[in-house]
């Protein structure tokens, strides 16, 4: 670290440090020993700028790998992809010079619309926090920082510079906090990007509570917050709620503000001091690059290639048409075959190093067994060729073929940063294609490139398999060959639910929002929490995905290990002829507490690799929070007492065993006022005894007649606040005795 500190700066450059040099790199202060910082977009791969670059993706930045993006990784289930995807990033970028890429996205995948849902890892919190800790503690044990983003509630792209996202403060701290919270305390992130959007009318760059309170003050962390580009509207205000950097670089208006600020008192200037401290600290990663990427480029096209099967989904495999043999008679169809779309558009697209096409991919496969694989092209991504030529010319090929694979999905123009999709549907000259390719072929199947859901519906029971591949990065081509031919055996599992309907998605009536507000209806019942807890069909749920061998899930236990928390054991076993591998996802289930909870909850899971025959047990732990729900009353988590049912799912929908435990759970006592409801005054442990005993001793006894019709009348005032209800029963209770009870409620 530099020997620079705040006291040996003037205001002046203390101000400037806290705004971008230009696009990518802060101000140096030679004098002071503290040299530029290189900020570089990610997070799949780095985007080191050349001299035409820009930010948005519109110019090429310099060659680097194209890992598998988010969506594709959070289809793994499993923290070792991620960490050698962020291991192999901080290479580059140390080759490059650079010391902090913007990465990973852990937003919530609230709608399938989102444009950005392919940086994205999953709908569910768990997941995507398991997996974005790995990445980060993995590319900043490189020597690179890493830049978790976008805090918080960034969940469209539709007016994302402006729009104020309504969530209650349980669906914040239950589903859109959980990712950023457990990167921050387990993997320490070196900075934390904060987000566009408004949060409940505040924008995020200026939310002191997002920030500071939540950030620093509860999860104590201890690194830079730095602005998405151009995300800062009132610099003092982003400073004084702790935003320590604004990028990109100003015409110089914010270190002027700052400094303005500062000297009329409006400005404390240990704000200043303490986020020049946090960038000073940051300088601790600037090292001499690397010996250049081209020692790394083989090796880590390989990689790209081996972690991208890790990823794909076989989402349906009809009659085992899946593997493949290598002398298969195939008609390759789809321009997605001879042009892989492998990334998305926008900040993080990346110029690739290499592009192979999965056709040739096939073709270098199936070689040695000296059979022919054709290829048509099926349809265009323009209008610029003969669609019904081009259709005739795939039907063609599909007749003479033993199996038919056809390549579809999303064009980048389709889905990409900066605005949403409107439909889930293909493209219906695609369909066509599909549905006129399956009415003449043996068999036919279909793989996937989209970096968002999309709709299998009117042609998926006319084919054999799906090959889900989402975006896979640049080895993705080569990777779906390894499938298709049994080289990998698919081990992906949906980290997001494909729905039978768009309007079944429960952000439906609420996405994209109006007037510059997206309110967040469903509160916690986002993704597989909706579909399951009202019995809604969907195509394929959270954590489906088939293997080419078979799996048993046997002797599921629990046991508690602490107060309110518990093990569980399972023992899986390879049922079939293959090496595999199983993802062992265990769910919490229960009705506990006085919140309305989803039907079940994923809350631990792991991959395991097994050979044929062999089998395992794993352990699993649930922690306290795995039990808990977030109270808004008392501003904190709470694990209700009662029964909860630890089950283990093949996916969200199909639970294959389950065992029960018992939780004691918290004993709260809630003070109580006379604003406190009738029903809060008579189930309070110690004060509802109490009253109880006043009131009766004032009334004559009942007959059962007039104890039914009291009760009766009890239920109807049970939301009644006490003020109110006294009113009613002043001859038996007095306000002075009630003022007693509340003093005696604050004691407990």
């Amino acid at each position: 670290m530099p020997d620079a500190t705040p006291e040996s700066l003037s205001l002046e450059e203390k101000a400037a440090l806290l705004t971008g040099r230009d696009f990518s790199t802060t101000r140096p202060i030679e004098h002071a020993g503290i040299p530029s910082i290189v900020l570089v977009d990610g997070p799949h791969g780095v985007r080191p700028p050349d001299a035409a670059a820009d930010h948005l993706g519109v110019n090429n930045s310099l060659p680097a790998t194209c890992f598998p993006p988010a969506v594709a990784v959070g289809s793994s289930w499993d923290p070792e992809v991620a960490a050698r995807v962020g291991a192999a990033v901080a290479r580059e970028a140390r080759a490059y010079g650079i010391h902090v890429v913007l990465g990973p996205g852990v937003n919530i995948k609230r709608s399938p619309l989102c444009g950005r849902n392919f940086e994205y890892y999953s709908e569910d919190p768990l997941l995507s926090g398991v997996l974005a800790a790995a990445h980060v503690k993995a590319m900043q044990a490189g020597g690179v920082g890493a830049s978790v983003k976008h805090f918080a509630a960034n969940n469209q792209e539709h007016e994302r510079m402006r729009v104020s996202a309504d969530v209650d403060e349980r669906a914040l701290r239950e589903i859109y906090f959980p990712a950023f919270e457990r990167v921050v305390t387990e993997a320490r992130p070196a900075t934390v990007m904060c987000a566009y959007n408004r949060i409940n009318g505040v924008p995020a760059s200026e939310n002191r509570w997002l920030l500071t309170e939540v950030l620093r003050d509860e999860w104590g962390f201890q690194g830079l917050v730095v602005s998405d580009w151009g995300a800062v509207g009132d610099r003092v205000a982003a400073l004084a709620a702790g935003l320590d950097l604004a990028m990109p670089a100003d015409d110089g208006t914010g270190p002027a503000k700052i400094v303005e600020a500062v000297r009329d008192g409006s400005l404390d200037e240990a704000a200043v001091d303490r986020a020049v401290g946090r960038v000073v600290a940051l300088t601790d990663l600037v090292a001499d690059a690397t010996n250049g990427l081209e020692e790394d480029e083989e090796e880590h096209h390989a990689l790209a290639r081996e972690l991208a099967a890790e990823c794909v989904v076989l989402l349906k495999n009809d009659g085992g048409v899946l593997p493949l043999a290598l002398d298969t008679r195939i008609a390759v169809i789809g321009e997605f075959a001879a042009a892989s779309r492998f990334q998305g558009g926008g900040s993080s697209h990346i110029n690739a190093t290499r592009k192979p096409a999965a056709v040739d991919a096939i073709r270098s496969l199936a070689a040695d067994e000296g059979r022919a694989v054709s290829y048509a092209r099926g349809f265009a991504l323009d209008a610029s060729a003969d669609a019904e030529a081009l259709l005739t010319e795939a039907v063609d090929a599909a007749r003479k073929a033993e199996v038919a694979v056809v390549f579809a999905g999303l064009a980048e123009r389709d889905e990409s940063e900066g605005f949403d999709r409107e439909t889930l549907d293909l493209p219906s000259a695609q369909v066509d294609v599909i549905r006129a390719v399956a009415a003449v072929a043996a068999r036919t199947v279909v793989v996937l490139s989209n970096g968002g859901v999309i709709s299998l519906e009117g042609w998926h029971d006319d084919v054999d398999a799906i090959v889900e591949g989402w975006l896979l990065g640049q080895a993705g081509g080569e990777a779906i060959a390894d499938i298709l031919f049994g080289a990998a055996n698919p081990s992906g599992h949906l980290a997001e639910t494909i729905p039978v309907r768009l309007q079944d998605n429960p952000s439906y009536l609420n996405f994209p929002g109006e007037n510059l507000q997206v309110r967040y209806g469903e509160g916690v019942m986002v993704g597989y929490r909706h579909y399951n807890s009202i019995d809604l069909p969907v195509r394929y749920p959270f954590g489906h995905g088939l293997s080419y061998t078979t799996f048993e899930t046997r002797d599921v236990s629990a046991v508690l290990a602490g107060d309110d928390t518990a093990t569980v054991s399972v023992t899986v076993a390879n049922t079939g002829g293959r090496p595999g591998k199983h993802v062992v996802q265990v769910y919490v289930a229960t009705t506990a507490g006085p919140v309305r909870r989803p039907t079940r909850e994923l809350r631990a899971f792991t991959k395991v690799a097994l050979r044929p025959g062999e089998s395992r047990t794993v352990e699993l732990s649930l922690d306290r929070r795995a039990f808990a729900y977030y109270d808004i009353v008392r501003g904190g988590w709470v694990v209700a007492g009662g029964e909860y049912r630890v089950q283990v799912g093949r996916d969200a929908a199909d639970i294959v065993a389950e065992t029960t435990l018992t939780l004691a759970g918290d004993v709260i006592t809630q003070p109580l006022s006379l604003d406190s409801t009738v029903n809060d005054w008579f189930t309070h442990p110690v004060i509802g005894p109490k009253l109880l005993d006043k009131l009766s001793q004032g009334m004559p006894e009942l007959s059962p007649e007039e104890a039914e019709e009291n009760a009766r009348m009890m239920r109807m005032v049970d939301s009644m606040p006490m003020r109110q209800f006294v009113g009613f029963v002043g001859h038996l209770v007095t306000t002075e005795h009630l003022d007693d009870l509340v003093a005696l409620s604050h004691e407990g």
